[in-house]
């Protein structure tokens, strides 16, 4: 049978958590599986409540806000079983708190990977409550995107065709495509390509850390697809955006983590 570990990353989100962990619980079928919950800023009372209603799950509980980075490695050395002598599961399925599994989802999205060993991660469609189709796959970070994203310069053609060229535009939603790279917010990982690859760069401390690892499965000849006909509902609420342009810069404390990451990212790849 088929083993499955699923791994969520939660920040002060109890209800959203409760969900996502019972539609894990209710959607997930015959399948043998293990939860982990990586709770950053972690919460006495949220414990408590955790050990109460779903005390099957490995809870890993961090005092601080370490970064998105740090959460999933600290989730991923358990489920790989690094620091440990229990069996491993074949599969990783890593999920943000603000995620709602729907029915048949997981069971096909492991049919896809399992008939083609060259996958190394797939990414669901991502829904939001409304069923509108969020955008969770792209094309390689670049400064044109972020240029556009950021300023007045997504109302011009130049920065039109640079987030279309990003968000990968040109095509229909509802159909399969290999990307760059998929949405950290869930993804499914076959744990050998994992362990080739590599834990996530802890220098991101958030935002760009799932486009980074999504290239470095790349790089060692695992493919990353989008699955649109394995569904998932996000609760998305995009944090590094409020004010818009440059005010976001100075006045927005995610926006600035955004940028840095930005930066981050095309210093780490500036020769390629």
């Amino acid at each position: 049978m088929t083993k499955i570990s699923v791994i969520i990353t939660h920040h002060q989100t109890l209800e959203l958590l409760d969900l996502c962990l019972k539609s894990i619980k209710k959607n997930i079928g015959d399948l043998e599986y293990e939860i982990i919950v990586v709770d950053s800023e972690s919460q006495k009372k949220n414990q408590e409540f955790l050990k109460y209603e779903h005390p099957e799950i490995k809870l890993i509980a961090f005092k601080k806000n370490l970064g998105y980075s740090k959460i999933i490695n600290a989730g991923l050395k358990e489920a790989t079983r690094l620091d440990s002598a229990r069996q491993e599961g074949e599969y990783i399925l890593i999920l943000n708190a603000d995620i709602i599994v729907l029915d048949g989802t997981i069971s096909e999205m492991l049919k896809y990977i399992e008939k083609d060993k060259s996958i190394g991660i797939i990414g669901p469609q991502l829904l939001d409550f409304t069923n509108n189709i969020q955008i969770s796959c792209f094309s390689t970070p670049s400064i044109g995107a972020i240029l556009a994203r950021r300023t007045f310069l997504g109302k011009t053609k130049w920065g039109k065709n640079a987030l279309a060229k990003f968000t990968i535009s040109d095509w229909g939603r509802n159909s399969v495509k290999e990307v760059n790279w998929v949405q950290g917010s869930a993804m499914l990982v076959r744990k050998k390509a994992f362990e080739k690859v590599g834990l996530w760069d802890e220098r991101f401390f958030m935002y760009f850390e799932d486009a980074d690892w999504c290239r470095r499965f790349w790089e060692n000849g695992f493919k990353v697809v989008y699955l649109p006909n394995a569904k998932m509902v996000h609760y998305y609420h995009r944090s590094s955006k409020k004010w818009g342009a440059f005010l976001d810069v100075f006045l927005n404390k995610h926006a600035r983590i955004h940028i840095i990451s930005a930066i981050k990212y095309f210093w780490k790849y500036k020769k390629n």
